[in-house]
């Protein structure tokens, strides 16, 4: 079975890495890009649609709104970019606001921090997985027909190619991430030119329609509560921005200088290609709403349900350089692409975060070890499980998922700046150098704001979208809580008990006396084996153990016993029910309570077969009795194997499988450089 499964699994992921090659997978500044912030620079591509789906609600009259909300939304971007330099300067670890928050707030904040970035690293796969279907639907009926299996398809892909390693990955994924930011650039350069040089008039497919408002007339706090909502919809555009500050790690030497460089390029592209979109989308008359066959009118009508509502970023595209040319195609397929991708943010942060908080107990361990690419292989399959999970239950219906969407980020970006706020003061009450003290303070002004405004942006994402589905996210988040908390409790349960203590105690006393019990079924090689090694041990006592399940075959046995003569004492149990594992288990733990610092040795023969379908034939007595004994205290278990033939067959396939190499398969260190061999011989040889 190992060879059926390594061949396909070198082929998918790649051959294994040593733990000496971590350094190879660092990842330069062009690299780090698409791999941390194809997220927030993917937002691009329905941000903006969110906004103005929001607005639709009192009607196009309303959209005049939207360059403000656009400004409000660039001023948090900034806001958030600038305090997580901070972040990336002063804990470069890794650990991200996880770690600001745990250490300057304590361990319960950290853990709320945790619990929400985890939440919103499962919902950006979601979502962005289900957005990118829904781009591509628009061209591929399919996809549309099949959202559901379309979008677990893509995680798959998805999961296999980060299984391959970060550096990897990141590769694949840079290109489609540049071609997108280009073509969004080029689109705004190329509007912005025909509108403003050469005076064009540029019309969106549906700048035609008008929008019936589901609200004529907001004013007073209902216009303000819209206004909110459409800002806190924009704020999807910040998600992700974190990921770069919880993967200093990651990124080749200077770490922090090569991570607070990449947030900056992050946060100048997205804002950009935002307020870029936002404009050309309001030129080119742009129309949406979040109930388009109703909503929508074409001469008085409403377009009814087989209407297909584009996004706001191909009805640009299509307005711009014109519908089905060639770079709306290049677009429309690189949006399509990078909204895939932009679950990559996630596939990197998660596993992470999820190897910090198991080395601290908050997560089960497996979750610390890195796989054979040296990727934390465990943390990106339970992500891809868990977003696999909520893309079937929601239908793969990126409207919905939305509504769940950055509740946690901005949970984790209070936390987080005001965290570092108590940094700063903690660093200025020992610092006394003037210039350390006077960076110091500037960083705290702007992790001061930043808590601020990101606080505020949190009351009105959980003021407007609570009742549209962010329930749903707080309630992960404390699931997520009580379980690792949960899991901590048992980890320091657990080494509190198994704790070596200073002082003798009862685990290292020896045993008065040792007894020895062979189990016996019948008289056979196994039986004989198991026999010759109870002797050899020199128990203090020694028996054999039966239970009388076949009076006939009890009988025989005996008389086979007494024919040749084996000095050993036979105890036969009776078993009116015919079980053999609670007989046993009952003796045994008789003979604790008669004899408490008597330690009780079961030895049990049990053959040993080489196919997987033997074991269904026989009935894996040995394993269940073994099981029950595990919970006995002072009950030693000793199993005695015999190999049968078909065992030393599947011994000679697994040492050809140890003599054959999968594709892929063997193992190596770094390349030795040149002339390496002289320090390990002497000298070299010159021809």
């Amino acid at each position: 079975m190992s060879k059926l499964t390594d061949v396909p699994k070198r082929i998918l992921i790649g051959r294994a890495l040593r733990s000496d090659r971590l350094g190879e997978t660092l990842l330069p500044k062009r690299i780090a890009l698409p791999v941390f912030a194809s997220d927030p620079l993917s937002s691009v591509a329905y941000a903006p649609g969110e906004v103005l789906l929001v607005l639709s609600i009192a009607g196009v009259s309303a959209y005049h709104f939207s360059p403000w909300i656009a400004l409000a939304v660039v001023v948090l971007m900034f806001t958030v970019v600038a305090s997580y330099r901070q972040n990336v300067h002063a804990y470069p670890s890794g650990g991200g606001d996880y770690e600001v928050a745990t250490t300057n707030l304590g361990p319960k904040a950290g853990l709320t921090v945790a619990s929400a970035l985890l939440v919103d690293y499962v919902l950006t796969v979601a979502v962005s997985i289900s957005s990118g279907v829904e781009n591509l639907g628009s061209a591929i009926p399919f996809v549309v027909e099949h959202k559901v299996l379309s979008a677990v398809v893509v995680i798959v892909l998805l999961t296999l190619m980060n299984l391959r390693g970060v550096k990897e990955s990141g590769k694949l994924f840079a290109i489609p991430t540049y071609v997108f930011v280009t073509g969004v650039f080029l689109m705004i350069a190329w509007g912005a030119f025909r509108g403003l040089v050469l005076n064009d008039t540029m019309r969106a497919p549906t700048s035609d329609l008008h929008i019936q408002a589901e609200h004529q007339g907001l004013a007073g706090f209902a216009l303000v509560f819209l206004l909110l909502r459409a800002f806190s919809s924009g704020c999807a555009a910040l998600t992700g921005v974190e990921a770069i500050s919880n993967g200093v790690p990651a990124f080749r030497k200077p770490k922090s200088k090569n991570a607070a460089t990449t947030l900056a390029a992050m946060g100048l592209l997205a804002v950009t290609m935002f307020c870029g979109i936002i404009a050309l989308a309001m030129a080119t008359n742009v129309r949406m709403a979040e109930n388009p066959a109703k909503d929508l009118l074409r001469d008085g009508v409403p377009v009814g349900g087989g209407y297909v509502q584009d996004p706001v970023i191909s009805q640009v595209a299509a307005a711009v350089f014109g519908a089905n040319t060639f770079f709306f195609v290049i677009l429309a397929a690189a949006t399509a692409l990078v909204l895939f991708l932009a679950a990559n943010t996630a596939y990197n942060g998660f596993p992470l975060l999820g190897s910090i908080l198991a080395q601290d107990r908050y997560l089960p361990r497996q979750l610390h070890t890195r796989g054979d690419r040296l990727a934390f292989s465990n943390g990106i399959v339970v992500l891809a499980g868990a977003a696999a999970l909520l893309v079937v239950i929601y239908g793969a219906d990126s409207t919905r998922l939305i509504q769940l969407y950055i509740v946690g980020v901005f949970v984790s970006f209070t936390l987080s700046q005001t965290g570092m706020v108590r940094h700063w003061n903690r660093h200025l009450r020992t610092e006394k150098d003037p210039g350390k003290r006077r960076h110091m303070i500037r960083s705290r002004a702007i992790n001061t704001f930043g808590a601020f405004f990101t606080g505020l942006v949190l009351v009105v994402v959980l003021g407007t979208k609570f009742t549209h589905g962010a329930w749903v996210a707080l309630l992960g988040m404390c699931i997520f809580y009580a379980t690792m908390t949960a899991i901590r409790r048992h980890y320091d349960r657990v080494a509190e008990e198994i704790h070596a203590p200073e002082v003798p105690t009862d685990d290292v006393v020896r045993p008065s006396r040792v007894h020895s019990i062979v189990l016996v079924s019948k008289i056979h090689r196994p039986t004989l084996r198991a026999l010759a090694y109870a002797k050899l041990m020199r128990s203090d006592t020694l028996e054999a153990l039966s239970v009388n399940v076949d009076p006939a075959d009890t009988k025989a046995l005996k008389e086979e016993w007494d024919r040749r003569g084996i000095d050993v004492p036979l105890k036969v149990l009776d078993s009116p029910y015919r079980e053999v594992t609670r007989p046993v288990v009952e003796y045994v733990r008789g003979l604790r309570r008669e004899s408490p610092r008597e330690v009780v040795s079961v030895i049990i023969p049990e053959y040993v077969v080489g196919h997987w379908y033997e074991h269904l034939l026989h009935n894996q007595s040995a394993l269940r009795l073994k099981g029950r004994l595990l919970f006995t205290p002072g009950v030693m278990v000793t199993s005695i194997p015999y190999q049968l033939e078909s065992s030393e067959v599947a011994k000679k396939r697994a040492r050809k499988r140890q003599e054959w190499n999968a594709p892929g398969a063997v193992r190596r260190g770094p390349v030795e450089k040149r002339g390496s061999s002289s320090h390990a011989g002497g000298s070299t040889k010159k021809g």
